[in-house]
């Protein structure tokens, strides 16, 4: 099969509907409109969710939950990433600079997430429990 030789199915392909074309056409005069109301007039049309009047039903339901402003703010690093990183003192723009966490983050904190070996000194991050036992059985620190 070439691209010059594809072809639709026998019967995809069909002709735009010409409403308003006479009544042999089988749509004409209203054009398939009905008579009268707002849905026969041009430009006759309601926002998405309008319910006529009547109070629209994601306005009748109750609100639900609670969405943080801020939970976009701090970034989960992972024990694997502190291990990649080529320096040994850590803090929130070495991260940046490092690309593990976005430039916009406000804060990050190191989660038990694989492993580590080596000795890094991390200042200014917030560390999980089983973070810190790690980084401490490696022979890191953490300085808040």
């Amino acid at each position: 099969m070439q691209l010059n030789n594809i072809q639709a199915a026998p019967g995809a392909k069909r002709n735009k509907r010409r409403v308003g074309r006479g009544i042999g056409s089988g749509l004409g005069k209203t054009a398939g409109r009905g008579h009268k109301g707002q849905k026969s007039r041009s430009g006759g049309f309601h926002k998405v969710g309008f319910e006529g009047g009547q109070m629209p039903l994601q306005r009748r339901l109750p609100k639900r939950g609670f969405v943080s402003m801020t939970r976009n703010d701090t970034a989960q690093v992972r024990l694997s990433d502190l291990q990649k990183m080529p320096v040994d003192s850590i803090d929130l723009l070495a991260l940046k600079q490092a690309g593990v966490v976005p430039a916009t983050v406000l804060t990050a904190k190191v989660i038990l997430c694989g492993e580590i070996s080596r000795a890094v000194k991390l200042q200014g991050l917030l560390v999980t429990k089983g973070a810190r036992a790690a980084i401490e059985t490696a022979g890191g620190s953490i300085a808040e």
